[in-house]
């Protein structure tokens, strides 16, 4: 019997560029491939941190090229933007790869925007560092003019910074729902997606903002009501002391583990720390929910369990 499994992306699925990202969507199609020949259902989420970045980059030196002519393009555009051609490689990587298998299955892309609170300490805090440097005249502009954060980034000059709120619940659930039970691959919330708040009415309002893709991914696996959600990243199993001589590598943790270790420090904040309180989160929201943190290329194996960390109850 196959599951429904929610899939979270890493950058390095993903490359840093756009020759880098063909090559790469090659390899993660054949990975998702596998599961979907097993016979589970695939929904797949990614992060947009690179491609977000040289959008962003690009935008400023257009602006400052000729700023009567360019006005600043928003941060929840670019990320829109980022969604769209990350899904187009991934939409057509993954089709073609199923298509070459004789597996006639469609795969769409989802334009996905994600609700945040606009009441979130994050904006009372913002701490992401985004875009291009700046000089100080440059940034005190900006503050002045656009009432931006910004920071002094290790001597290199100086940045914006901006929120990381929590996902409150995503807007396109109910298309995402419907494409799913319709037997499509779906590609949603890249990015964490685009961060939007209500206002009057039914207005939603782009965010300063960038939702981490881990907690994205839970809140989209708990809103399809996922079996399993599998967060991908860069080692085959999350580790306790890592790098250390007493290193120790974890098959398995229950939530209680997991916080226990948490609260010890053994995972880094930005790093391993949002993948295990997202997999900690989504196993508890339902009985016989699990997650997995693995690698890529070991996804089906993990699904099967012979490797990566399985947090369950």
């Amino acid at each position: 019997m196959g599951k429904r499994i929610v899939i979270a992306l890493g950058g390095n699925a993903l490359g840093n560029n756009l020759p880098e990202q063909m090559i790469a969507v090659k390899q993660t199609s054949k990975a998702i491939a596998d599961l979907i020949e097993e016979g589970h259902e695939v929904i797949i989420a990614h992060g947009n941190g690179p491609q977000v970045g040289m959008i962003q980059n690009a935008m400023t030196e257009l602006t400052r090229s000729d700023p009567q002519k360019y006005i600043p393009c928003p941060l929840s555009v670019c990320v829109a933007m980022s969604q769209g051609y990350i899904g187009y490689d991934l939409q057509n990587g993954l089709r073609e790869e199923l298509l070459d298998r004789g597996i006639d299955k469609g795969v769409a892309t989802v334009l996905t925007q994600v609700e945040v609170d606009p009441a979130d300490p994050a904006f009372s805090n913002p701490t992401k560092p985004i875009g291009a440097f700046m000089t100080k005249e440059e940034a005190d502009k900006l503050v002045a003019e656009r009432d931006y954060n910004v920071i002094e980034d290790a001597g290199r000059g100086y940045r914006r910074v901006v929120a990381s709120p929590r996902p409150q619940s995503i807007i396109e659930i109910d298309s995402i729902r419907d494409m799913v039970e319709a037997g499509l691959v779906v590609v949603a919330c890249g990015g964490g997606g685009i961060p939007v708040y209500k206002t009057e009415g039914h207005h939603l309002k782009g965010a300063a903002a960038v939702i981490d893709k881990d907690f994205a991914s839970c809140v989209l696996a708990k809103q399809v009501e996922a079996d399993t959600l599998i967060i991908l990243t860069a080692v085959e199993k999350v580790a306790i002391n890592f790098g250390k001589p007493n290193e120790q590598w974890l098959d398995e943790l229950t939530p209680e583990q997991a916080r226990k270790y948490m609260s010890e420090g053994h995972f880094a904040p930005g790093s391993m720390l949002p993948k295990v309180q997202a997999a900690v989160e989504f196993a508890e929201s339902a009985p016989g929910r699990s997650a997995l943190i693995t690698l890529l290329e070991k996804a089906k194996d993990g699904v099967a369990g012979k490797t990566g960390t399985a947090i369950h109850q």
